[in-house]
């Protein structure tokens, strides 16, 4: 399954479209809550009031999404997780305080909504200390850089070689797996892939 080579940027009107689309529903004295499953959890690069470890029922986190800039490149693309349809994800809900709503969505809109490869939605998810409704990044399966099924031996080579202008494909995955190793989230998918790059990657780890 080769790699897409369409890709497009959404325009400044297209994002700030989506943005405004998502926070229709928004009163201006709410708090929000954002879900992570991936480098947000990490490296969420906003300020935010709370966080709480959170279930998601409906979608896991897979290596789905080609990156060609942020951890590969047009020739050699990376992989990056996606919330992708069934099962479930625990991961991590951040709660941004009203006032800052604003400006934390316009700039999240810019790293997480630079193409149309993911479907932002509110969705519910579990916490020990009640339910709470949070936007999460989906998968949009109808994009060229959604991809499923890879044979295991070619999603490790693609995760061990390629790497883009935040780094390496293999760090990406490592510290998402440290982090939510950190948090006691257990995804059993991801530590069996972490085991397999270790046996060849030791100096990753």
């Amino acid at each position: 399954m080769p790699a897409p080579s369409n890709f497009r940027l959404l325009t400044e009107a297209e994002r700030h479209a989506s943005l405004q689309a998502s926070l229709a529903q928004w009163q201006e004295d709410q708090d929000v809550w954002v879900y992570g499953y991936g480098s947000l959890i990490w490296r969420p690069e906003f300020d935010y009031a709370e966080s709480r470890i959170a279930l998601l029922h409906g979608y896991h986190r897979a290596l789905c999404l080609w990156s060609r800039v942020n951890r590969g490149t047009p020739d050699q693309p990376g992989l990056v997780f996606g919330l992708d349809n069934g099962g479930s994800c625990r991961g991590m809900a951040f709660r941004i305080p009203a006032h800052d709503v604003p400006h934390t969505m316009e700039a999240l809109w810019r790293r997480e909504m630079p193409s149309g490869a993911y479907l932002p939605k509110w969705l519910v998810c579990r916490t020990d200390d009640g339910p709470v409704t949070a936007l999460a990044f989906t998968m949009n399966r109808n994009t060229d850089a959604y991809v499923r099924g890879l044979p295991t031996d070619r999603l490790l080579h693609i995760v061990r070689n390629a790497r883009g202008s935040y780094g390496p494909c293999v760090e990406y995955v490592l510290e998402t797996a440290r982090a939510l190793q950190r948090s006691n989230i257990h995804d059993k998918r991801l530590q069996a892939l972490v085991r397999q790059l270790r046996e060849s990657q030791p100096a990753h780890c």
